[in-house]
């Protein structure tokens, strides 16, 4: 008689398997916990890329700049060379082929939203020049100087000829392990509050009364009659002495 085994009971060995096939999804996993220490996120400043130094190539850091938008900052050479080009300021959607890419956006939201640790296997799409690729991608949440977690450490890799690019890949699978810890600030920190400006109507009355005002009081200043000049001093009106002497040399 079989037993019945319940589906809690049952391990995926997915994760374990893919750890040990690609080494860098390791080293860039062990770093972010080794910064979180069992607690809150880790600050996207607390980084240091010697933590890394073996998988910064595979490496990349994402912001989010809208609900489903995370656009790549800095990127390692291996994800510059599955684009053929240089990919800081792409979104990381751009990666993925056209119907991968609302999945692969609700995901990554999701990983900012919970927080948690997103991670998924991905194919290269074949065609001429394309031939097999294969890889894993891995993204771990972290904090921005506001607090907010909109930021996140990533790491791509890939096995196969990377062939004609760019190279879209698709998203085979996926899981998000949810970060337990002490209550995390998900929300961008509020705007500082800046003044409503004045409106224009009213800075030009203000502008137009002071202006009048000034012509108006140089206006009556101009219409005040002049006054008389002040009376000369007795001593030089009334005084019977002349101002002038006739000298005469001739003696």
């Amino acid at each position: 008689m079989k037993s019945d085994t319940s589906k809690e009971n049952i391990v995926s060995m997915q994760n374990f398997v893919s750890k040990a096939r690609f080494p860098a999804l390791v080293e860039v996993e062990a770093y972010w916990q080794a910064l979180r220490n069992g607690r809150d996120i880790p600050r996207r400043a607390d980084l240091d890329p010697r933590g890394i130094e073996g998988s910064l190539e595979y490496s990349f850091i994402v912001e989010r700049i809208a609900p489903g938008v995370a656009r790549i900052r800095l990127a390692g050479r291996h994800l510059n060379a599955l684009m053929g080009m240089e990919v800081r300021g792409m979104p990381i959607t751009a990666f993925f082929s056209p119907e991968t890419r609302k999945d692969v956006a609700l995901r990554i939201e999701e990983m900012f939203q919970s927080p948690g640790i997103f991670s998924c296997a991905v194919s290269g799409e074949k065609s001429l020049g394309k031939p097999p690729l294969e890889g894993r991608m891995l993204l771990l949440p972290l904090k921005s100087d506001l607090g907010d977690v909109s930021r996140a450490l990533g790491c791509l890799v890939t096995e196969g000829e990377i062939g004609r690019t760019p190279r879209r890949l698709d998203m085979l699978g996926e899981t998000l392990e949810i970060c337990d810890g002490p209550a995390l600030d998900k929300a961008p920190a509020k705007p500082r509050a800046i003044p409503a400006a004045e409106p224009l109507g009213e800075k030009r009355s203000r502008f137009e009364g002071t202006f009048f005002d000034r012509v108006n009081r140089r206006t009556e200043k101009a219409a005040e009659p002049e006054k008389a000049p002040a009376a000369r001093d007795e001593r030089f009106t009334n005084t019977k002495v002349p101002f002038l002497r006739l000298v005469n040399t001739d003696d």
